[in-house]
């Protein structure tokens, strides 16, 4: 078990998180970058030293400020996957994973790590030679050579190109499954969170401001920028009372939207793409929605087997739709649409 309290000024940002991650769990960092994502890695590592707090692992005190217990970086025991991977270029894949084990098994324990990850027949080969994916697996490999106490991920998919990741991301699952030591991971990706994260934790600002599951998060968000990095739509706009127990949202930009939230004042409105229908011109979309915005077609983006539609309806939304909705509709950018989605799906916040 991780348990960790971190003050720490870091450049311009001021730094306080308090982390709790169990044994075979995996806790997911998720926020924007300058958030202090990786500070948090390099501070539980000691490749930063915080200003005030305590860090113990395992049983074992790692940092304490007040005790004055420092334990260097080399006796904690972390494996640390780097963003980049930060593998030996001049090095094979099978000494680059034995790198820091001792020399009498560490040919033995290098090709056995390969082979769990698919690579026994990439042992020989030079970094430079390997897939994105594949330096990916050699790292992880590393990581885990030396059987860690605690395993810190820096962004571990964000150096993998879109048709790589999905496997990359299959593998890393599995692995931090499999490893049953506590797992620290920091990411910009809420997807990429929802993923690996057994919990996730938003980070903004060098604070923690939401933590839970992220189906949690993704269905009640805590703020406006919560909201926003799951992935959902924000509008701004101010709340009022309506009939039938709804609340009435006048949206800054022009039209209005209802919520069974409650609320008062101004609020961020949320919704989900895929809570969005579309509309040919000012058809009313099918269904008992109840909120609906006329706009533009701004940009039609294909996302694997979806697609996304960016209207401007006096603030941006976006639909997530299917192929087949974009050809039958004819959307484009500059065609007019009806987005429309139920109250029910609509999530208040305050501001």
């Amino acid at each position: 078990m991780l348990a960790a309290e971190l003050k720490a000024r870091v450049g311009a940002l001021e730094l306080y998180v308090r982390l709790r991650v169990e044994a075979g769990e995996t806790l997911a960092l998720a926020g924007p970058s300058g958030a202090g994502k990786t500070s948090v890695l390099r501070l539980v590592a000691g490749l930063l030293r915080p200003d005030e707090g305590r860090i113990e692992c395992d049983g074992e005190l790692w940092f304490d400020a007040a005790a004055g217990t420092c334990v260097p970086t080399e006796a904690r025991g972390c494996g640390y996957l780097f963003q980049d991977y930060a593998l030996f270029p001049h090095l094979s894949a099978w000494r680059n994973v034995g790198y820091a084990l001792p020399r009498a098994d560490r040919r033995a324990r290098a090709l056995e790590l390969l082979g769990r990850f698919g690579l026994g027949g990439r042992a020989d080969a030079l970094p430079g030679s390997l897939s994105g994916g594949e330096r990916q697996r050699v790292a992880l490999a590393r990581a885990l050579a030396r059987s860690p106490r605690l395993l810190l991920l820096d962004e571990p998919l964000s150096a993998l190109d879109t048709r790589t990741r999905a496997r990359a991301s299959r593998t890393l699952a599995e692995a931090l499954r499999s490893a049953e030591v506590p797992a620290l991971l920091v990411t910009h990706d809420f997807a990429e969170a929802a993923l690996l994260g057994d919990r996730v934790a938003v980070l903004d600002g060098g604070q923690v401001v939401q933590e839970g599951s992220a189906r949690a998060l993704a269905a009640a968000p805590a703020s406006a920028f919560v909201a926003d990095l799951t992935g959902a739509v924000v509008l701004i706009g101010e709340a009022r009372p309506g009939p039938d127990g709804l609340t009435l949202v006048a949206l800054d930009g022009g039209g209005e939207v209802a919520s069974t939230d409650p609320g008062g004042g101004r609020v961020a409105v949320s919704v989900h793409p895929w809570e969005i229908a579309l509309a040919v011109g000012d058809a009313v979309p099918e269904g008992s929605a109840q909120n609906r915005l006329l706009g533009t077609v701004s940009s039609v983006t294909h996302v694997g087997n979806r697609v996304r539609v960016e209207v401007e309806a006096g603030q941006p939304l976006v639909a997530e739709v299917t192929e087949p909705a974009v050809r039958s509709l004819g959307l484009r950018p500059g065609v007019r649409v009806a987005a429309s989605w139920k109250a029910a799906a609509t999530r208040l916040v305050a501001l």
